[in-house]
């Protein structure tokens, strides 16, 4: 059996002054799978998020991150484990609003000479394949500021700026939120397909239960977490 993408044993996690967020015995996420994480507001997703993505350190216990440990990483290796093979959509997109929409989306390739080389032709061009795939052709609309954009078309940027690349791992926070049905469930699916198409696994996280049937699998974080609901 292939080596996990993420696993995480015997993991605890306190802020400096408080009591234990987060307490897990075991999570792991499988290379190319799709995997639908739920948990209420205030139950640790985020967090959880942040520890993977070695933006946090774990209290106690290990994160491996594509076979890496990363409590054996230097801040600086976290960082280049992270623009190198991990994609993350933000609640908030995180956008930067002062550059175009495809500038938006090469912007991860400015910090990663991995996911650049694994550009075959123009940088441009690829971030105009994403946006085509999620819905976005309008060559008006791709040279516009990002701030002048809907949250709908904003979300979507966002995507094919995670996707570019190929990063090995894709992480999305609860980035449907803002949707209708019908748009949730549509860009779900891109989502799902472009991650499909690269091999990337997907770690979808998301409040909302009934979104599981759209991933190959589901965990609550309720029932992992052995904290419960303490935020």
């Amino acid at each position: 059996m292939a080596e996990p993408v993420v696993l995480i044993t015997d993991l605890r996690f306190a802020w400096t002054s408080g009591e234990d967020v987060l307490d897990i015995a075991t999570f792991r996420l499988e290379a190319g799978e799709r995997l639908f994480l739920r948990g209420a507001s205030g139950s640790g997703k985020s967090t959880l998020l942040g520890i993977i993505a070695g933006v946090l350190e774990a209290s106690s216990g290990q994160v491996n991150v594509l076979g890496r440990t990363l409590s054996s990483l230097k801040p600086a290796a976290r960082d280049r484990l992270r623009a190198d093979h991990l994609g993350v959509i933000f609640q908030m997109f995180n956008l930067v609003p002062y550059l175009s929409v495809v500038g938006n989306v090469t912007l991860p390739l400015r910090f990663s000479p991995k996911r650049r080389a694994a550009i075959s032709g123009e940088e441009d061009e690829e971030a105009r394949r994403l946006l085509a795939r999620l819905g976005l052709t309008d060559e008006t609309l791709l040279a516009r500021r990002v701030s002048d954009l809907s949250v709908g078309q904003q979300q979507r940027v966002a995507a094919a700026r995670a996707l570019i690349g190929g990063p090995e791992i894709v992480i999305a926070d609860e980035p449907t939120s803002a949707l209708d049905a019908d748009a949730r469930d549509r860009f779900i699916e891109l989502l799902s397909e472009e991650a499909r198409r690269t091999g990337a696994a997907l770690l979808f996280v998301s409040h909302d239960a009934s979104l599981a049937s759209h991933f190959d699998r589901s965990v609550d974080l309720g029932e992992i977490n052995r904290v419960g609901m303490t935020v």
